[in-house]
């Protein structure tokens, strides 16, 4: 390479992990688990579980309100029962649900040398431990983050940018300007399934309409983006 010869741009690629990489939604999913081993009163969680989730899927939640519930029962048992239940939920949930072409997906960008990030709205305590069973790990997570009080413990609270909407781009900036890069600097490629994730999407040089809802699926189709099926014919 001579000195003239531009440096090769760092590909970056994006994953949502929700309906994305998963079949299933964690936060959602993580909730019911919680219902399931007697952390909360199974009918008005799952009231207010499914309304959250509803508001989610409509872009309307409030992301703090939700954060606020879906913590209270962690928040309240403490550090060694969460762990315990952290552990039974990977088992008895999430390892069912990983699907070898999620799997492939990922390691094929990874063999590539591609900067491989899990972009995702549900909070760092759940999905740290997914990350880690994709092959990502904590390093390639940008979550949720919650905010912890003074004792060390969770407090209900998001630390910095809810990573959700046009949050998550905000969070991509952060991670880029903390390396000294822009996105004109990398070749850019983003997997969602939601509208919700639009702004990522407009964002990157290769959005990917993956397992799309219909309305990012009509959306896709409308302005040319590649639509990925990753589990199957919908």
């Amino acid at each position: 390479m001579t000195a003239n010869t531009p440096s090769p741009r760092l590909r970056l690629t994006l994953f949502d992990l929700d309906h994305t990489l998963l079949p299933i939604d964690s936060d959602h999913a993580w909730g019911a688990f919680t219902t399931r081993i007697g952390w909360t009163d199974p009918v008005e969680f799952e009231r207010r579980n499914d309304a959250f989730y509803a508001d989610y899927q409509a872009g309307t939640l409030d992301v703090h309100d939700y954060v606020r519930f879906a913590t209270a029962a962690l928040r309240r048992h403490g550090p060694e029962a969460a762990a315990a239940a952290q552990a039974q939920f990977m088992r008895e949930v999430i390892s069912p649900a990983l699907r070898p072409q999620a799997l492939a997906l990922v390691q094929r960008h990874q063999r590539a040398g591609d900067e491989v990030l899990i972009v995702t709205a549900t909070n760092d305590f759940v999905t740290r431990p997914i990350a880690l069973a994709l092959g990502v790990g904590a390093d390639g997570l940008l979550a949720t983050q919650l905010a912890r009080d003074a004792s060390g413990w969770y407090s209900g609270e998001i630390d910095g940018w809810p990573c959700m909407r046009a949050g998550k781009l905000r969070r991509m900036e952060q991670w880029l300007a903390a390396r000294q890069l822009a996105w004109e600097d990398v070749e850019s490629r983003c997997y969602s399934d939601s509208m919700n994730d639009l702004p990522l999407l407009e964002k990157v040089d290769h959005p990917v309409a993956t397992n799309p809802e219909p309305r990012l699926r009509a959306l896709a189709r409308a302005r040319g983006w590649r639509i990925l099926d990753l589990f199957g014919t919908p």
